[in-house]
């Protein structure tokens, strides 16, 4: 097995994946008379048909014991789908390029620094949600309507990945 190193969430290192969500160097200007900085367009909602919408969640999730043996990605090929961190504590991040399944030996992990969001794009392998010690809330927005917006591909288990944060 091998033990997925974790880098730092940039922007540049996430481009095949998805979109960081962040202030820092974003695009942004005043509004409301001077009194409010707006960062504009800081991640793309992806649907796959005019009929779908954009909807906002709250996900409350649970920290998984680590170290983590990653067994399993899934996908959302008719959405992109964002996490924001609501409490400010950093997050993990498990992601593969796109594919008809996903690479083992082509996964990464990425770990956020509390205050940046993530946008995957349509179609992206990634990990299910993983927070760090303990639970914590996230703005999610991705897509609503028809059709499975689901899949889910396990590994082999020569295949299966470690992911160690503390080491």
């Amino acid at each position: 097995m091998r033990t997925l190193k974790i880098e730092p969430l940039t922007k540049e290192a996430f481009a095949p994946f998805g979109d960081v969500i962040e202030t820092d160097g974003s695009d942004h200007f005043m509004i409301n008379n001077g009194s409010t900085m707006r960062f504009h367009r800081l991640a793309t909602v992806q649907t796959a048909t005019p009929d779908d919408q954009a909807i906002i969640s709250i996900f409350r999730a649970d920290a998984l014991e680590m170290p983590l043996t990653v067994r399993m990605l899934e996908r959302h090929p008719l959405g992109s789908q964002a996490f924001i961190p609501l409490l400010g504590n950093p997050f993990l991040i498990v992601v593969a390029p796109l594919g008809d399944a996903p690479v083992s030996g082509l996964v990464r992990a990425f770990v956020t620094n509390g205050r940046q969001g993530i946008n995957y794009h349509r179609g992206v392998w990634h990990h299910p949600v993983l927070t760090i010690e303990k639970r914590d809330d996230f703005l999610v927005v991705d897509r609503s309507g028809t059709g499975n917006n689901c899949d889910e591909h396990f590994f082999q288990e020569d295949e299966f990945l470690i992911l160690a944060p503390h080491q």
